[in-house]
């Protein structure tokens, strides 16, 4: 396989009509669920990819995170433009907030896109890198510290409780079954003592 080129470099390269579009593959963290990232000091995220077929290799990569709101972020500590031979990328998400207050990471869902010098909506065309948008990971803000005192659970109210479970249509209907399975019965053994 040829090795690759700067895509600004002097030296051109031929690549073939056959030759796969370039690409990279997310491999940090792994695609087989939903991450979930904590927003607090200390707490950075590494994005780790290989590239695929690969014949012209991009001067840097623009890496962004994606709010489902649409908001775009950029990640890294290089305001998400890095060396286009990088394979992996550190994000430290409460530096970033504390950076940029006007405009903080939201505690909810993001789609990773990594694109190179062609465009985020390049064409897939062989050799050359195409864009990828496959990583979706979540972000979230740990609650404060509240002391044992002061802390209430809001789910352990026995009277409002109880209130939700005889609303509720599941148990009218089992208290209603229940009272005509024991009603019948009472009716049978009373025709059968007659």
């Amino acid at each position: 396989m040829p090795s690759g080129s700067s895509a600004s470099g002097s030296s051109s390269i031929n690549i073939p009509a056959t030759a796969a579009a370039g690409g990279l593959t997310i491999t940090r963290p792994p695609q087989t669920a939903t991450s979930y990232y904590k927003i607090a000091p200390s707490n950075s995220i590494t994005f780790g990819w290989n590239f695929t077929s690969l014949l012209v290799t991009p001067t840097s990569l623009t890496v962004s995170a994606v709010c489902e709101n649409g908001n775009t972020y950029p990640v890294g500590p290089t305001d998400g433009i890095i060396p286009g031979t990088a394979t992996q990328v550190v994000w430290d998400l409460w530096a970033y907030n504390q950076a940029n207050p006007a405009t903080p990471l939201a505690p909810t869902s993001y789609t990773l896109e990594i694109w190179g010098d062609r465009g985020r909506d390049a064409l897939a065309t062989g050799g050359q890198l195409s864009s990828n948008m496959n990583l979706k990971f979540a972000l979230y803000s740990p609650a404060s510290y509240t002391p044992l005192s002061s802390w209430t659970c809001a789910g352990c109210n026995v009277n409002g409780a109880l209130s939700d479970y005889v609303a509720h249509p599941a148990f009218v209907s089992l208290v209603v079954t229940f009272l005509v399975m024991v009603l019948s019965g009472y009716s049978l053994i009373r025709q059968a003592l007659h």
